[in-house]
């Protein structure tokens, strides 16, 4: 962050400085709401929770170096004298207040947006690498794209910071134009369309909606990167008043062609733009990485970087967040795909697609898949769907984790051929994997609450050694 005072941080909050003889201390370090990150000169941010409160680590966080801290009620010193602290209503609501001053000061900054149902966690890391060889960049840490996380990496940026690129995650309408709000991006991107979160959204066109208040919220001069493959964009198209670029396979500004598979399922293809095309080797594992790296690349267009660089950024790029197609050879000589970060109907079927890929003849492609939540009335045709295409995609063994859902994925993949197992954890799952051989490919993919990510982590545990 920019140095505050508390005294400009109780006015950019609408709150007080506790004790007025601190209003002229200086916050110099980061923001923080886990006090065991707090460093000198840092402001700790109290934020109230159902398992932890932080205002019962503010005496923590002050004992590792922080200045001061953001507090909803007054805080009982251990010690003399009393604690620093800015006192406000509520300190969720606070920290995109700041982060939002924050921004405002960022004049030499150029600011990003990501979102999308699926892809913005590549995205953001192939744009932040293609970004960073030219500019001091700043980007989300892991998936850390809601409305904690977001206000935390725009408060991590400073007058060095040249770019910043933000995550934008919701679960319900609203949000992204909160974002939107506080980061206040000149670029948004949307990566696609889905059905992540279907449920809490309630229903596909509510998604639509919200995806496109991304590029409703940019300014005139700004730019809005779309997918020309997404039925969505005709309409974001109308919705915004930026210039729109837009990045697909097909029709599109900015195009990527030729799209050529290695045994891993690494892409090569050919990005074109304005009559010039650059070759890329992008080395990520998964067909569906090519429009991610054409997303990240029209952005970096709409920044005003060379496609020349843009294709030589993407084929030095590497993946930067486990469990997010992370592929891992055991001593046996199988595979595993660890795609468990997270799961929705449409990156269930973009992951099958991938180990189907990956499996060389003669192996055997396995699938061990979690439910997936937040499917609203849906979820039973959806979770149904899912075996069905994983046995039709070619799957040998499906072996599904959890209740009802998981028991539903089961039954489609057996009713269309394949062999299945339905377990209710990943400890029993494991038992049901057997001696896995050379040519064999395990598919790990689910949501992060059915703890499937488990299974993985087990099986390549051996390659990291007792610490991993």
């Amino acid at each position: 962050m920019i140095p505050m005072s508390l005294a400009e941080i109780a006015s950019a909050v609408s709150g007080r400085v506790l004790h007025p003889a601190h209003s002229t201390m200086t916050v110099t370090g980061p923001v923080v709401v886990d006090s065991r990150r707090a460093e000198a000169g840092a402001l700790f941010a109290a934020l109230p929770g159902t398992r932890s409160d932080g205002h019962d680590h503010v005496a923590d966080a002050l004992a590792r170096g922080a200045l001061a801290a953001l507090v909803e009620r007054p805080v009982l010193p251990a010690r003399t004298p009393p604690v620093p602290a800015v006192l406000v209503s509520d300190v969720h609501a606070a920290l995109g207040q700041l982060a939002h001053a924050n921004r405002r000061r960022l004049t030499d900054c150029a600011v990003v947006g990501i979102t999308g149902s699926t892809g913005k966690t590549t995205s953001k890391d192939l744009l932040a690498q293609i970004l960073a060889p030219h500019a001091p960049t700043l980007a989300n840490r892991l998936s850390f794209n809601n409305e904690i996380g977001l206000p935390l990496t725009v408060l991590a940026a400073d007058v060095g910071t040249r770019t910043l690129v933000v995550e934008m995650g919701a679960r319900a309408p609203g949000e992204i134009a909160h974002l939107t709000e506080i980061a206040r991006p000149h670029v948004g991107v949307v990566t696609n369309t889905g059905t992540a979160h279907l449920g809490p959204f309630g229903g596909r066109d509510a998604i639509r909606r919200a995806k496109a208040e991304l590029p409703t919220g940019l300014p005139a001069g700004g730019v809005a990167v779309l997918n020309a493959d997404d039925p969505a964009t005709p309409d974001m198209l109308r919705a915004t008043s930026a210039t729109v670029l837009t990045f697909g396979t097909g029709h599109a500004d900015l195009r990527a062609t030729g799209i050529e598979l290695d045994a891993l399922a690494r892409p090569s293809f050919s990005l074109t733009w304005n009559g010039r095309t650059e070759p890329v080797q992008l080395p990520l594992t998964g067909a569906h990485q090519v429009l991610n790296a054409a997303a990240a690349g029209a952005a970096a267009l709409a920044l005003g970087l060379s496609l020349p660089r843009i294709a030589r950024g993407l084929s030095a790029a590497r993946r930067l967040t486990p469990s997010r197609m992370q592929v891992e050879r055991l001593p046996d000589g199988a595979l595993v795909l660890n795609d468990a970060f997270n799961a929705n109907p449409d990156a269930m079927l973009a992951a099958i697609g991938t180990l189907i890929d990956v499996t060389p003849d003669g192996g055997r492609p396995i699938a061990v898949l979690g439910e997936m939540r937040e499917l609203g009335p849906e979820a039973a045709e959806l979770h149904e769907r899912t075996g069905r295409a994983a046995a039709e995609a070619g799957a040998r063994l499906v072996i599904t984790v959890g209740g009802a859902d998981a028991a539903r994925i089961s039954a489609g993949a057996g009713r269309a051929g394949a062999d299945t197992v339905h377990v209710p954890d990943s400890k029993t799952a494991l038992a049901h994997l057997g001696n896995l051989a050379a040519g064999d490919v395990v598919l790990v993919k689910g949501s992060r609450a059915t703890g499937v990510e488990e299974v993985a982590r087990r099986l390549t545990a051996a390659l990291r050694g007792p610490h991993g």
